[in-house]
Parts: structure tokens; C-alpha cells; sequence
């Protein structure tokens, strides 16, 4: 991804390994500042993931390879190493797809920091391709409405729902995009915003409850990520998603889903078997130090939501776009 700093416009991708540790860029402290954190230890890469240092469900694959690179250089026990890792968070399937990969290359005998480098590269490979099936997809002159972050810091680099956007751009053509500002983590107004402000994209936040008015006044097309994809085209994504969806059936409204086959768990059958994470109410009641909910009144906080196939106009993967019916043909 670009990078505006004091010495010009810098290339950085979201983790990457360097110098026997994992290095990555702290997702918190953005927008207001640019940070990066390192790791030597599988634990406290385990750990970045939890306490959501690193987001996105391909950051989150790359990041768990790169942990997993870090527990065989040091000697651990993979098949415990394994089992911290994937415990870090229950719903996005790259997570499980990244250790699993890392532990069959390993296993294989390949050099740890070559396959965990690998496994990041062809998430960027991918992202590439993603922008070109869908960049074909932005006309000039459409609106767009994204939710979240699908862009370069939750997807290693390019982005998921970002990729055609940047592809569309380096095309010449101009759109405008909505940003949700996506309570209560705000990863839209704090991340994907920051993206589309490096890239110079035309764009707006807009509160999450405004999507209805906005896409009543004319929105072209509607582009988000995912972190699981079942087997039917039902798939899970930042809570707020489903909404947006049923909106745009409602107007008529395209509706995609750009996510690389490693998001697509083909061991789920629907989304009901999909396991949504709750996190903790402090995010929803608490901003930074201050409670701004009544002592008493407590939260319910679910990190996602699942939409189900029928509301999705087609998922764009690295593959080409494929209809709900046509996910059976990248299996395997």
C-alpha cells in the first residue's frame, strides 16, 4: 500500500518477516499514527491477532503463518503452536487455512521463513487478481459503498473490496466511495478511510445507519469483504454487512463480496454452522478510558454477521466472479 510520510510516499505491506521477527503495522493506533510492532515469540503473535494489532481475514492467514514460522525456528511443539494460534479468533477462516497450510509445508520439510513468505505473497498474488476481475466491474462515475476494511491492511497489501477500487483508479476512471464508519471498532472510519485518503480516492465516512439514505439516493454498486464463505454462499462479515445487503435487494443495488478461495470454507454447510464471535461489551459502552453507556445497562457486542447467498449478486476471487450456484467449481 501507498504511504504519505515526512520523506515522500513509501510502498509497506501490512506484516511482513524481517530480522527473525514478525513485523506488522499496529491497526489501533491508526489513523492518528503510524506504528509498527514486532514479535519473536508464536505466543505474542497468537496474541496480535486476539487483541486485534492485525485484522482482516488474509492479514490474519499471513499473520498466523508467520507465527507458525516463528514456533519452528524456536523449536516449539507445532502441533501445540497450532492449537494457540487458531484459538486466537473463531470466524475467520484464513486463520485455520494459514496454519494448516504452514503445518503440511512444514511437515514437508520447507524452510519456515520461505513458506511463511510464500503463503503472504500469494494472498497479495491473489488480491492482484481480485482487482482485476472486479476493477472491470467500476464504470465511470459509480458510487460505491464499502463496510469495514477489506483493503491493503486487512488483506497483507492491494485489498480485497479495495482491490478493484485501486484497479479502477489506476484505469483513469473516477468514482466516488462511502465508507461506513463501522461501530464499535470504527475499522471503516479509522482504516479504510485512512487507505482511501493515502491512495487520494474521492470519498466519505458516513454513520453506519445512514447506508438506507444513501443507497435511496443512488448507489451503483456495493463492495465488501468477507471472513467466511460456507459452502452455499452464505458468509459472515463485519457486523453491519447484512443490512447493507438486504438494502441493496431492496434498490436493486449490485452486491458483491471480493474474497480469495482461501476464505471460502467448503466444511461448512451453510451459515447457520458459521461460529460468530462476541466480543467484549467494553467496546461498545467505552471510548478509550470514558463510559458513555449508563452504569448498569450492559452490551451485546457480535464481531459479525452472516448474509445469506441470496443476497449476493456474486463473490469476486482471484478465480474470477462466480455466482452463488458456481462456488462449488474452486473447491479444492
Amino acid at each position: 500500500m501507498k504511504v504519505r510520510t515526512e520523506n515522500g510516499e513509501k510502498d509497506i505491506r501490512a506484516v511482513w518477516f524481517e530480522n527473525g521477527k514478525v513485523v506488522m503495522i499496529d491497526q489501533r493506533r491508526l489513523p492518528h499514527e503510524l506504528v509498527f510492532v514486532s514479535f519473536d515469540r508464536y505466543e505474542d503473535v497468537a496474541e496480535s491477532i486476539r487483541n486485534m494489532t492485525t485484522r482482516g481475514a488474509p492479514s490474519i492467514g499471513a499473520t498466523a503463518a508467520y507465527g507458525m514460522c516463528l514456533a519452528a525456528l524456536s523449536g516449539c511443539d507445532l502441533v501445540k503452536a497450532a492449537k494457540d494460534i487458531k484459538a486466537a479468533r473463531p470466524t475467520a477462516n484464513d486463520l485455520f487455512y494459514a496454519v494448516d497450510h504452514m503445518t503440511e509445508r512444514l511437515s514437508e520439510g520447507a524452510d519456515p521463513i520461505e513458506a511463511a513468505d510464500a503463503y503472504a505473497q500469494s494472498m497479495v498474488d491473489k488480491c492482484i487478481a481480485i482487482g482485476k476481475y472486479g476493477g472491470e466491474l467500476i464504470k465511470d462515475g459509480y458510487r460505491i459503498m464499502t463496510h469495514c476494511n477489506a483493503g491493503a491492511l486487512a488483506t497483507v497489501d492491494v485489498g480485497t473490496a479495495l482491490a478493484p477500487m485501486r484497479k479502477a483508479k489506476s484505469d483513469g476512471k473516477k468514482f466516488f466511495v462511502y465508507a461506513s464508519e463501522t461501530r464499535p471498532r470504527l475499522q471503516g472510519m479509522q482504516l479504510t478511510a485512512w487507505e482511501l485518503n493515502q491512495e487520494g480516492m474521492d470519498h466519505a465516512i458516513i454513520p453506519d445507519g445512514s447506508s438506507g439514505h444513501f443507497i435511496r439516493q443512488g448507489v451503483d454498486m456495493i463492495i465488501v469483504g468477507a471472513d467466511r464463505i460456507a459452502a452455499n454462499g452464505d458468509f459472515a462479515n463485519k457486523i453491519g454487512t447484512f443490512e447493507k445487503a438486504v438494502l441493496a435487494k431492496e434498490f436493486g443495488v449490485p452486491f458483491y463480496v471480493a474474497a480469495p478461495i482461501s476464505t471460502f470454507d467448503f466444511n461448512t454447510a451453510t451459515g447457520a454452522d458459521i461460529v460468530i464471535e462476541n466480543r467484549s461489551e467494553e467496546e461498545v459502552t467505552m471510548v478509550g478510558d470514558i463510559r458513555i453507556a449508563p452504569v448498569g445497562s450492559p452490551a451485546l457486542n457480535p464481531a459479525f454477521d452472516m448474509t445469506p447467498a441470496r443476497y449476493v449478486t456474486g463473490f469476486i476471487t482471484e478465480k474470477g466472479i462466480l455466482r452463488p450456484e458456481e462456488i462449488s467449481k474452486v473447491k479444492g
